[in-house]
């Protein structure tokens, strides 16, 4: 059996999101936002951490990134379009953009 860390992997991938996070909130707020399905508050709270907080943040043993799908139907649909001509990111984006943002409070990030 293949001894793995998925730890690690976790680890670094978080880190990695939260990056991502605070890059698009700066690049384009309103937009990083709808991406990433965060409220105000949680995207003040994003941006205002510093390296050791986000490396912190990011030392966490659960996944701090979701899937945007509701569940694996929506997730089927734009995989297995057999319309698809390019269209996938467009069909994904109108999925998601239907699911509310999930709240998170300041207390989530502590």
């Amino acid at each position: 059996m293949k001894n793995t860390n998925h730890l690690g992997d976790i680890q670094e991938l978080n880190l990695a999101y939260l990056l991502l996070a605070q890059r698009l909130l700066n690049d384009n707020r309103a937009a990083a936002m709808f991406r990433l399905k965060i409220d105000d508050e949680t995207a003040d709270l994003l941006v205002s951490l510093g390296a050791a907080q986000l490396t912190r943040l990011a030392r966490t043993n659960q996944l701090l990134c979701h899937f945007g799908f509701e569940g694996a139907e929506q997730l089927r649909q734009v995989v297995d379009n057999p319309r698809d001509n390019g269209l996938s990111q467009f069909h994904a984006a109108l999925l998601m953009a239907g699911l509310e943002a999930m709240p998170m409070s300041r207390g989530d990030m502590k």
